[in-house]
């Protein structure tokens, strides 16, 4: 089964994925193949640079071909993308001091990537 996990609660980043869905990632038994994860609110905290969570991350979701998206009006509300509010939505604002792989965007965005990837279900946190 392919899943796409949207972080939206508070502390779903700090808690449900750096405590129960990396490390599973991370050993290989999570039980379903992450396709995407998409990030809102403060959860994108965990996506900067330097971040013990991102760092983490990153090279799993490179390894296994999982879609990082942070919220576009998030990252620009936060200082970390570079482009206007006018701009979110349309796929043009970048990511800025996040760990590689991270893009901005929103839910048109997010839609189209997980089109291409194939997604049986979106589960949000």
């Amino acid at each position: 089964m392919k899943v796409a996990y949207i972080f939206a609660t508070n502390m779903a980043s700090t808690f449900k994925l750096a405590t129960m869905v990396l490390p599973q990632l991370e050993r290989g038994d999570h039980g379903a193949q992450v396709v995407g994860m998409m990030f809102f609110d403060d959860n994108l905290f965990c996506l900067r640079l330097g971040d013990p969570v991102g760092e983490r991350l990153a090279p799993i979701a490179k390894e296994q071909g999982i879609l990082l998206m942070a919220c576009d009006q998030c990252a620009v509300r936060r200082g970390l993308a570079e482009g206007t509010f006018d701009e979110c939505g349309t796929g043009s604002v970048k990511a800025k001091g996040m760990v590689e792989g991270v893009v901005c965007g929103c839910f048109p965005q997010f839609y189209a990537a997980l089109a291409e990837r194939g997604v049986d279900q979106v589960i949000t946190l």
